[in-house]
């Protein structure tokens, strides 16, 4: 493949960002919910592990309400168990509840990896999440090799991102052995790179991640790995209560021996921090990749860790992805989005909106984190679709941005909507659709563009010159133009 040195890399044409202020809730209850609860997050990042059942402790409609969530994302079936707490242990106790459940679980179906979240009723009920695995262990010793990973996630707290992440740092602190323990040593596998992947981030962004890594000669780990579990392909069984595809638990014990950890997401710290305490291994940190200035970080970054050249296709892609700027900017130049959605996402898409010189006027997130002080907006609103609805209406948006709970809020202001998040069940294929990097960037840029042109914004009408001389009917409709 040929290859060559990446372009001079220009300053950034937006200034600094200014932290927006944030604005918190000032209602006693949700209309309309943005939120998708830290429960689903730790669930998904447990999805993308191999022959993984995650098994949420609460009752059965709370497994059930999050399992038609994630059927109508994907469109595939869901392997999920949970305790199906009734009515008497819930008020009297639930650890036989989770004791019976993972020996059920463990005997019949013999997973790899059981990941065991709370729910919002256990929580509420003071269950020990961690007492209860340990009767476990001390009652069933013949499913020792069987790891099982609880993590408290209960609804009323945090959000998918902030669930995500709490899954992600109990696999690590539980499953990735210490480097004094396992004795790997950092950079012993030197073309190995780890992954953290944030919860933003879709199939299609997975899977383009590892193709750049790849194509700079390095092997990606990535953890979870979504891309290999959910990525909707046919599976040689005809069912499987596990998750087939995804990160292998013995992959765990060889991430001390990476040259390198990539961390994609800001809300991934605490994950990040717990990796690189046990491991040593030194991880590069990315708000997100979304827009030129963040993906030539990360080219850069990549060529200096693998010590390769860039190869000549992705420089070909960063120009692509420039003309489409030149291109899109007509349209996106001072117009005005709504955006929703967590706190990664939010920062990624509005900070790609500001570096076209579009304006978010009304910006809202579920939760309040520190990745929200990186949006590129005037303010953040912790709250809802009704707030994001009323923000929009009396900001003059023109363009709305977010999952599919939006398409109501959308008819009703009149505007178009572009899906983006979680969840996405009205239309097939979003959890495919690929967003970050020089590619991902451009099908954006050409994707809003086309909205605003469809509000005939930004459209470059035909020239025609008053010397030429026009029939009469023709040189009225141009009059009338």
């Amino acid at each position: 493949m040929p290859e060559t040195t990446m372009p001079p890399i220009t300053p950034p044409i937006t200034p600094p960002i200014t932290p927006p202020e944030i604005v918190k809730r000032n209602k006693a209850l949700a209309v309309s919910p943005l939120k998708a609860s830290s429960t689903l997050g730790a669930t998904l990042a447990f999805l993308g592990m191999d022959r993984c059942l995650p098994m949420l402790h609460g009752s059965q409609g709370c497994t059930a309400f999050g399992k038609i969530f994630f059927i109508q994302h994907f469109r595939e079936p869901m392997p999920m168990q949970t305790t199906a707490l009734d009515q008497v242990s819930t008020i009297m106790g639930s650890d036989d509840a989770v004791v019976e459940g993972l020996a059920t679980i463990a005997g019949k179906h013999a997973p790899d990896l059981i990941g065991l979240p709370t729910t919002g009723l256990t929580e509420t009920q003071g269950a020990d999440i961690e007492r209860a695995v340990a009767m476990f262990r001390a009652k069933h010793p013949e499913y020792d090799h069987i790891a099982v990973v609880p993590v408290s996630t209960p609804d009323y707290a945090g959000s998918l991102e902030s669930g995500f992440n709490a899954a992600l740092k109990a696999m690590i602190e539980r499953l990735v052995p210490k480097a004094s323990v396992a004795g790997t040593r950092p950079g012993r596998r030197r073309r190995q790179v780890n992954v953290l992947a944030g919860a933003h981030l879709t199939v299609g962004d997975l899977e383009h991640i590892k193709d750049l890594l790849e194509r700079f000669r390095l092997r990606p780990v990535l953890l979870p790995d979504l891309s290999d579990s959910l990525d909707g392909h046919l599976a040689d069984t005809d069912y499987s209560a596990l998750t087939i595809g995804g990160t292998r638990l013995e992959e765990l014990a060889h991430l001390g021996d990476a040259v390198a950890t990539l961390v994609i997401g800001k809300s991934l710290d605490g994950a990040a921090d717990a990796l690189a305490a046990r491991t040593g291994v030194p991880d590069h940190r990315f708000a997100h990749l979304m827009g030129m200035e963040a993906m030539d970080a990360f080219i850069t970054t990549l060529a200096e860790i693998s010590a390769e050249p860039v190869p000549d296709r992705i420089t070909r892609q960063r120009s692509q992805l420039q003309d489409a700027m030149l291109d899109a900017h007509f349209s996106l130049g001072q117009a005005r989005f709504a955006v929703a959605g967590d706190g990664d996402l939010l920062a990624a898409l509005t900070q790609l909106l500001a570096a076209m010189g579009a304006e978010t006027v009304a910006a809202v997130a579920p939760t309040n984190g520190p990745t929200l002080k990186q949006v590129a907006a005037g303010s953040v609103k912790i709250g809802d679709l009704e707030d994001l609805e009323q923000l929009a209406r009396a900001n003059g948006a023109e363009v709305l941005i977010t999952n599919s709970h939006g398409v109501h809020t959308a008819e009703r202001l009149g505007i178009p909507l572009l899906r983006a998040g979680f969840p996405q069940f009205d239309i097939l294929g979003g959890y495919q659709r690929q967003w970050i990097g020089y590619t991902g960037t451009r099908a954006t840029l050409f994707e809003l563009a086309n909205i605003l042109l469809g509000l005939h914004k930004g459209e470059i009408h035909a020239y025609r010159s008053s010397l030429k001389q026009w029939p009469d009917a023709e040189r009225g409709a141009t009059a009338a133009a």
